[in-house]
């Protein structure tokens, strides 16, 4: 079995990322819960190109972004730049977080979890999260809800999922191929690139699932407390059918 799980180059090209990533949806839920003190200090894990962070900053909170793809955070800086903004970007893995300071609130958005692929990798980043976290502070995150049907119907056919163009002015096409190993929970899943109207690139975007009784487990196994399970960003109470699995969480 192959075990060498990736998420390809391009993908992480912060222009082609960016021209893929327009929406906001997730903004707005992470905006309600953070502290109403503006002086509290929040962390981003896997801030990518500063997404959610730029607005946050915008909205006069203290934050700071993490991610271990140099593209990306130069595309981030780009941006507080633009914005007049002095935004704390670090360059790390967050399996091995090395910082100087505790935070209030710290959040893992965008399905940045699935790109842990081991256990060891899960309980790295939750125990890092549970060092830096102010006793009193909250622990937000969101991943899928896995949707064994949805991959399946995905192994059957290659599908277009995106057609785009970038800020740099590339016309980009995506198509889709999966396949699951449910030995090890691993969604292997194959971007096919046309750029310009020709073939470039096949691209890795491989995602461990956490099923939703065992990321339960995890988190309350890494000392966390589950405050509250939603299933929407619109706060809907997650169940059977709903999309994603969105937590907030304190420290027991």
């Amino acid at each position: 079995m192959n075990t060498d799980y990736k998420v390809g180059d391009l993908i992480y090209d912060a222009n082609i990322y960016d021209g893929l990533n327009t929406f906001l949806s997730d903004l707005q839920f992470y905006k309600k819960w953070l502290p109403k003190n503006k002086e509290a200090k929040i962390l981003e894990l896997c801030c990518g190109t500063g997404r959610l962070t730029v607005p946050i900053a915008k909205a006069g909170y203290n934050i700071c972004g993490v991610d271990y793809t140099s593209s990306m955070l130069e595309q981030a800086k780009v941006k507080a730049s633009e914005a007049g903004l002095e935004i704390n970007f670090i360059e790390a893995d967050i399996r091995s977080l090395n910082l100087q300071e505790k935070f209030d609130f710290i959040f893992i958005p965008f399905n940045s979890i699935h790109h842990l692929y081991k256990n060891e990798d899960l309980f790295k980043a939750f125990n890092g999260v549970k060092n830096y976290l102010k006793e009193e502070g909250l622990f937000l995150l969101d991943c899928f809800n896995p949707n064994i049907q949805y991959i399946v119907e995905g192994e059957k056919e290659q599908k277009k999922i995106a057609e785009y163009t970038t800020k740099d002015g590339r016309a980009v096409l995506i198509k889709q191929t999966m396949r699951y190993e449910s030995a090890t929970q691993i969604n292997r899943i194959e971007w096919h690139y046309f750029i310009n109207g020709e073939f470039h690139s096949i691209q890795n975007l491989d995602m461990r699932l956490f099923f939703p009784q065992e990321l339960d487990s995890y988190l309350e196994g890494a000392g966390f407390e589950i405050i509250h399970k939603f299933g929407s960003f619109e706060e809907e109470r997650f169940e059977n059918k709903s999309e994603k699995q969105i937590f907030v969480c304190k420290t027991m």
